[in-house]
């Protein structure tokens, strides 16, 4: 059988963007769960137990690279294009008021985002989302409760930073606030503490990409 091409992309990112994407690969890795290699999660593959694994630095003129692969017998069902690994899905609407909002629902029926604001329209909202799809993977977490904040730094590669902090209430939450200062989402609701409100962050990083868009009344 010919060689079949079932999946390639090939973008610039920043070096922090590609350590976010290899985190999501190493992380399905280390569970043994189909690996998404698009940033959407609609393509995976299921590598074997034992995979071979080839580096290779090369050196062409003035340009270097880096090709890491894994290579295995497999058959066709090692590979779903189809599939969607989110858990959760974005919902936009109309709220009382005329304005348009979207909440992102994980399966279980618990809002874990919300875009805070009202919009003029659908498409404004729908733009808010999709910055939210971009950014919130890769978004820093920040945690305002400590001096040193660069000490808190978890992950990078967008244009945007998750902030955690406490409320006058004394219930945490996080907001994710793009580098032009806008608040582009937050959690919408208390936690008791810190460690929940950072499982409900991470919660909206792992299932943002690829969360369908479904419009409601």
């Amino acid at each position: 059988m010919a060689d079949e091409t079932i999946y390639k992309s090939e973008t610039k990112r920043s070096r922090r963007s590609i350590a976010t994407y290899l985190r999501r690969l190493a992380k399905a890795l280390g569970r043994g769960k189909p690996v998404p290699v698009d940033d959407e999660q609609t393509v995976t593959v299921t590598p074997a137990a034992e995979p071979a694994m080839e580096i290779e630095v090369e050196e062409e003129g003035e340009t270097l690279s880096l090709d890491i692969e894994m290579e295995w017998e497999g058959e066709a069902d090692d590979v779903d294009t189809e599939t969607n690994v989110s858990k959760a899905r974005f919902e936009l609407y109309e709220d009382r008021e005329g304005k348009w909002r979207w909440r992102l629902v994980h399966r279980n029926g618990n809002i874990i985002a919300d875009s805070g604001e009202g919009y003029a329209s659908a498409q404004k909202a729908e733009q808010g989302l999709d910055s939210v799809k971009r950014n919130a993977p890769g978004g820093y977490v920040v945690d305002t409760s400590k001096d040193d904040h660069e000490a808190t730094v978890e992950e990078g590669g967008s244009h945007a930073t998750f902030e955690l902090f406490a409320d006058k209430g004394g219930k945490w939450r996080w907001r994710l606030v793009h580098d032009n200062g806008n608040i582009i989402a937050d959690g919408g609701q208390g936690y008791a503490s810190k460690q929940k409100a950072k499982q409900g962050l991470d919660s909206v990083k792992t299932n943002v990409r690829g969360a369908p868009v479904e419009r409601t009344e």
